[in-house]
């Protein structure tokens, strides 16, 4: 009977008023947190949270995306669009933000854990097919400029190129990318790991800046 209630409530889910109530409603019988992710497959649209604050003039959905509670996806000054694949999982309080020509691109399949933000100023993020972001890690596509006698807020945003995630790739907890940087396809960043320069196809890199130990196939 629950199942029954689910389904029919998800039939409705959107981002209108009534959709959002829809989705509520839905979720009243439903499991929390990951064990929502099938409540994606029953909508075309997917399943976006009650509390998912979108503020965006430029952002497209792919289809059965799982967005879940308190994920903020916000369009700063002169944002650039954002373009999510299809089988998306963004989940709790995750921050999406494009700005200054910024774009952000998130490929099919892919998957964004809680707690991570990704802030696509200036330059440009891509995210690939496949690739799996673990809680806490922080994209950054963009620097403040460090000029002697203006206040660090009053400087204006630079950046030393886009950040490109490989399809597949693995970024450990808590790793930060930072501008100019393309992880390669397969790849595997450990956690904690600040990501200054590129890493290859398949490579294993760890520490702080992070340095290539190792490849995919060295492991047992």
């Amino acid at each position: 009977m629950t199942r029954l209630w689910t389904r029919f409530w998800m039939y409705f889910a959107g981002l209108g008023p009534f959709g959002r109530v829809a989705t509520r409603l839905a979720t009243w019988f439903a499991p929390p947190h990951k064990a929502r992710v099938y409540l994606a497959s029953m909508n075309r649209l997917g399943y976006i949270a009650p509390s998912v604050t979108i503020y965006h003039k430029d952002l497209k959905l792919g289809p059965k995306i799982f967005i879940d509670e308190r994920v903020v996806i916000f369009q700063r000054k002169q944002g650039g669009p954002i373009r999510v694949g299809k089988n998306v999982c963004i989940y709790r309080d995750v921050i999406i933000e494009s700005g200054f020509s910024g774009s952000l691109v998130v490929g099919d399949d892919s998957s964004i854990h809680p707690r991570c933000q990704i802030m696509a100023n200036v330059s440009a993020i891509e995210i690939g097919k496949d690739v799996m972001i673990a809680p806490n890690c922080a994209l950054y596509s963009y620097d403040h400029g460090i000029a002697e006698g203006i206040p660090i807020g009053d400087q204006t945003l630079t950046s030393r190129g886009p950040i490109t995630i490989g399809d597949g790739a693995w970024l450990g907890f808590g790793v930060i990318v930072l501008a100019g940087v393309r992880i390669g396809k397969g790849a595997v960043i450990g956690a904690g790991s600040v990501v200054t320069r590129d890493v290859p196809d398949e490579a294993i890199a760890v520490g702080s800046p992070a340095r290539v130990v190792g490849t995919r196939s060295d492991v047992d």
